[in-house]
């Protein structure tokens, strides 16, 4: 049995992505890992960063970004795709630059890929997420953000990175065309298990300047679409994580490849810990009274459990712990 990581990138080091924390994190469980790195400013040090790794199991592939052929960020997707073509393994292990996987998890990740490497109705395992936002001590438990996602799959040519690369569908037709990227029809969802693995997500914990640099250039769901129709105008150049105190604090320990990553956390003083929103911004979806009530009511009654909410996979039953539906 072989297993590949892969990933996408460009311009990680300058929108400060812990891209080096995160394929460290898939090193130890891969034979090989494929970036798909796009063609990054002249002053970005992306391609520095990844060789600084030392690690002869990983391959950059030169890449192209065209926004204008895979617009509404499908150009995220395609680029997973074209690091997924030159991935060799039996099993697939994606991760986004934002992603990181706990050291603590790679023995049940491998084991996984093991136990079902012969059961052709498994075709990936989801994993939990940890949303963090604005540091590294707080965290999204809110009905808007999703709690599980596929990073886990089979080489196989039908299964495809979907939308805006967040998740991964079969196709029975795929011409690799934006029209592709964005369809339900032809197109099915994948049998996956919960293996109880996590994806520690940092996406959200930049300096605040960082971050609405990041947002200009085109985050999927950048303020969960507050800030009306020409959201690009009107971000401001800092960017306003709202009212820390009213998040969950972390509990746990973070993966030891975010260790330096966080020794850095140099931003508390922008951060607003006194619990009133500013004044000039829109609400974001978690702030909104009713997802406040759908996210109490999940994390105080039902035990965690989301009201509804689309899941792009089918959880099927696991040969060693029986029905797992229930899990996610």
């Amino acid at each position: 049995m072989k297993i590949s990581g892969f990933t996408f990138s460009k311009n990680a080091e300058k929108l400060n992505f812990p891209i080096a924390a995160s394929i460290e994190s898939v090193l130890p469980m891969v034979d090989e890992f494929v970036v798909a790195l796009g063609d990054c400013d002249s002053d970005d040090k992306t391609r520095e960063e990844i060789l600084a790794i030392r690690s002869d199991k990983i391959r950059i592939i030169d890449t192209r970004w065209d926004r204008v052929s895979f617009p509404n960020n499908t150009v995220y997707a395609q680029q997973t795709d074209l690091a997924k073509a030159h991935c060799s393994g039996d099993w697939l292990i994606y991760i986004q630059n934002d992603e990181v996987i706990h050291q603590g998890d790679i023995k049940k990740i491998k084991e996984a890929c093991n136990d079902y490497f012969d059961n052709r109705n498994v075709d990936g395992f989801i994993f939990e997420y940890v949303h963090f936002w604005g540091d590294y001590e707080h965290y999204h438990k809110a009905h808007n953000w999703y709690p599980y996602e596929i990073r886990i799959i089979r080489n196989d040519e039908r299964i495809h990175s979907w939308r805006d690369a967040q998740s991964f569908r079969k196709f029975g037709e795929f011409d690799g065309k934006y029209e592709d990227y964005i369809k339900k029809y032809g197109t099915s969802k994948l049998n996956v298990l919960n293996i109880g693995a996590k994806i520690y997500h940092y996406g959200w914990v930049r300096p605040p300047k960082v971050m609405a640099e990041k947002a200009r250039i085109g985050n999927p769901w950048l303020a969960m679409g507050s800030f009306g129709e020409n959201k690009s105008e009107a971000l401001p150049l800092s960017f306003d994580y709202g009212p820390m105190n009213r998040l969950h604090l972390f509990p746990g320990r973070h993966p030891q490849y975010m260790e330096q990553r966080i020794n850095n956390y140099d931003w508390g003083d922008q951060l607003n810990f006194t619990g009133r929103k500013g004044m000039n911004r829109p609400l974001y979806k978690h702030e909104k009274l009713w997802y406040r009530l759908l996210s109490w009511l999940e994390n105080n009654l039902l035990g965690d459990k989301r009201l509804g909410g689309f899941k792009n996979y089918k959880l099927v039953k696991s040969k060693c712990s029986g029905d797992l539906a229930n899990t996610a």
